[in-house]
């Protein structure tokens, strides 16, 4: 007698359960080279931004050099692997840090825009400015430069987190997670 069965059913079953299993792998490979593309667009952004600070930062300004410097140094450390927690939260801090350096020292060239591009605060007139209560739950980054860009490659960045890690929760994807070892990825806040 052979310890393999020799029931048809018993391998239409094992193909249909490998084929599930490249299946349901393969979708979070996309999902995680997603996020991966999309950081590739917010850390451009972010250069920009960098680029920006450090083209019209005024002589005199060591903390927003420093800080510049720091958020220099971090972005190319996450470049390596921008979807682990630790690098996204310690660039987080570096460029909120940074963007606060700015906005001390430029308070009235500072714009929000909220994920979609749109603007979300508009420049102060005159140095006066009410903000309207804000509908949107996410939190807003007033930028240097004046353009959306970097807002809406951080929104795209972290909608391809949110996905990527819906994914690998799941049950029973997260099986398949824990044995490829795919760890959720953190948003950049």
């Amino acid at each position: 007698m052979s310890a393999v069965p020799d029931s048809l059913a018993f391998w239409i079953g094992c193909a249909l359960l490998v084929f599930w299993f490249v299946g349901a792998y393969n979708r979070m490979v996309r999902l995680r080279s997603a996020a991966f593309q999309a950081y590739a667009i917010l850390d451009a952004a972010l250069l920009r931004q960098l680029e920006f600070v450090q083209a019209n930062a005024a002589v005199g300004a060591e903390s927003l050099l420093a800080a510049t410097t720091q958020l220099t140094t971090l972005l190319a450390a996450t470049r390596m692997r921008p979807l682990e927690p630790e690098r996204i939260d310690a660039l987080g801090t570096a460029l909120n840090v940074m963007l606060s350096a700015w906005q001390r020292l430029h308070p009235d060239d500072v714009v929000s825009f909220d994920a979609e591009g749109t603007l979300s605060r508009p420049a102060p007139l005159k140095g006066v400015y009410e903000a309207p209560p804000s509908p949107f739950p996410s939190r807003f980054i007033a930028w240097p430069e004046p353009s959306a860009a970097a807002e809406i490659a951080r929104g795209q960045f972290n909608t391809a987190v949110a996905q990527y890690n819906t994914a690998i929760r799941q049950f029973p994807p997260l099986l398949i997670a824990w044995i490829t070892r795919l760890r959720p990825a953190a948003p950049l806040l």
